[in-house]
């Protein structure tokens, strides 16, 4: 594991400018641009504003604010999990090379919805403002919420990526995975909508719950996160990241073979 971080630290250079190659070419020709950035999750957060406040009315205070704020910690991960399923198997022009660093291309996904989720937080802030829903001191939490969901994520992209290599079939899977998972967890309705006997399987047993209701906990309901639970995601996502990267090296010799 250290030694692909290592790699990913002297590669650094390459990833930042895979990162704003990425960026740029996301909205190449599109009149809006990176405007894209903020009108992507309003998007989906009127669609769904409008299911859940209007048709399915949810009776929680501020409820577009609420779901707003777990709305856009989902895109970045699904949108780094379904698009890292084939960041390997798609570059066959950057894998056939005599060496190229294969692990700088996960993170390189990571990295870029990362931006993307970054940019999209002055949206949120202002969305709080809207609602009269000031930050408070609880956001010094926010920091490691975020890398504790980096670790997760990206464990989760290398070991997808590595093994789509050989079955492709798993890109497709995991969309429809990603589907259901979004479901499952509390961005839509709150934790306590759950009943009781599945609140902790559904809550404990799903590490984007734990990250979801942790940002509640910052910035909707202003407390700070149960730290127990990301505790164990924190262990979790380092034990992870370690198969992952055991992976990744035994399968990163026949990425050019198999593409």
């Amino acid at each position: 594991m250290l030694r692909n971080f290592r790699e990913i630290y002297l590669y650094r250079g390459l990833l930042l400018s895979l990162v704003q190659r990425e960026l740029k070419a996301r909205y190449r020709g599109s009149v809006l641009g990176f405007l894209w950035t903020f009108l992507n999750p309003t998007m989906h957060m009127m669609v769904y504003a409008l299911l859940f406040s209007v048709y399915m009315r949810q009776q929680l205070p501020n409820y577009t604010y609420f779901m707003f704020v777990g709305l856009l910690p989902w895109i970045w991960f699904s949108s780094s999990v379904g698009m890292g399923a084939s960041c390997i198997s798609d570059r066959r022009d950057l894998m056939t090379k005599v060496w190229f660093p294969a692990q700088v291309l996960p993170a390189t996904v990571v990295a870029t919805n990362l931006c993307n989720f970054v940019l999209s937080l002055p949206l949120l802030v202002g969305m709080g403002l809207l609602y009269g829903q000031w930050p408070s001191w609880h956001v010094v939490f926010f920091p490691l919420v975020v890398l504790i969901q980096l670790g997760f994520t990206l464990a989760l992209v290398y070991i997808i990526s590595a093994l789509n290599v050989t079955f492709r079939d798993l890109q497709h899977i995991i969309n429809n995975l990603l589907t259901m998972w979004f479901f499952v967890t509390p961005i839509l309705y709150p934790t306590t909508t759950i009943p009781e006997p599945f609140r902790n399987l559904m809550v404990l047993g799903n590490p984007m719950a734990i990250i979801v209701t942790s940002y509640q906990s910052i910035f909707y309901e202003k407390r700070i996160p149960d730290m127990a639970p990301l505790v164990l995601l924190l262990c979790m996502s380092l034990l992870l990241m370690w198969a992952a990267s055991e992976l990744f090296e035994r399968r990163r010799e026949e990425f050019a073979e198999s593409i």
